[in-house]
């Protein structure tokens, strides 16, 4: 296990849960992303995620990173879609197989083809199974996603297991950015009971009260994207979003319940 895999699992037994910023290189220039991240990071975010479901150049990608290490002491960690994502001065990379892509290249073939560059640059590399859910968005029209329907959480439970027996270490149900409904909670438990790994949920997230309910239902760590292009100020937002997470600790702590 590397340093930022660590501190992430550190930080979710210290809080219970965490927030990741999301920031797409495809929305946004060097300077823009470190702005909204050194934002994000007074608000409490614990790290910061880059990539999108389209395909950034590499060098943009790699100078996005780079702004941001500039000004912000959070990891940054890659979310790639592509080998395009991959920057050699990221500190990490979620090094992912979206499980149910009807297209054997996002389950496997890229990641062939990244594994090179990761162990090159000395990049990081965390396992996540990654699982589409609900309309997906761009990111299930992009991976060729077959997406589990909300009403369906034992799919995603039965997926996540298997993601789980595989070795990977994280799960992340995504419902798809800027998408109108998120993950439904009654999934979230499912897949919470079913699996001893942690949980990453975004897609839809937008409140402290949507925070709240989603880490209550068992999520470790929550994503958000669409807020961070759109809202302004960012700091008191991600703050809001980490206060819910706040909040839904101490119900864990008064109900003796704990997610993970």
């Amino acid at each position: 296990m590397g340093r930022v895999e660590s501190h992430l699992l550190a930080e979710i037994k210290k809080h219970g849960a965490i927030h990741l910023t999301l920031i797409d290189p495809d929305k946004e220039n060097p300077r823009s992303a470190s702005e909204k991240t050194e934002q994000s990071e007074r608000g409490g975010t614990t790290a910061v995620l880059v990539g999108g479901s389209t395909a950034a150049s590499t060098s943009h990608v790699d100078e996005i990173v780079r702004s941001i290490k500039k000004r912000s002491t959070v990891p940054v960690i890659l979310f790639p879609s592509n080998v395009t994502g991959i920057s050699r001065y990221a500190d990490a990379i979620w090094f992912m197989s979206l499980l149910n892509s009807s297209n054997p290249y996002f389950i496997t073939g890229a990641q062939a083809l990244g594994a090179p560059l990761v162990k090159k640059y000395n990049i990081e590399p965390i396992s996540m199974g990654y699982l589409i859910i609900g309309d997906g968005g761009t990111a299930a029209f992009i991976g060729q996603a077959n997406p589990i329907p909300y009403d369906h959480p034992e799919i995603a439970a039965i997926y996540a297991l298997a993601a789980q027996y595989l070795g990977i270490h994280f799960v992340y149900l995504e419902a798809g950015s800027g998408v109108k409904r998120p993950v439904p909670c009654e999934m979230i438990k499912l897949v919470r009971k079913t699996i001893a790994i942690p949980m990453i949920v975004g897609g839809g997230l937008r409140s402290s009260e949507n925070a709240r309910k989603v880490v209550e239902a068992g999520a470790d760590v929550i994503v958000t994207g669409t807020v961070v292009e759109n809202t302004l100020p960012i700091e008191s937002k991600i703050r809001e979003l980490v206060q819910g997470i706040r909040v839904a600790r101490r119900n864990w702590v008064q109900t003796g319940v704990k997610a993970y």
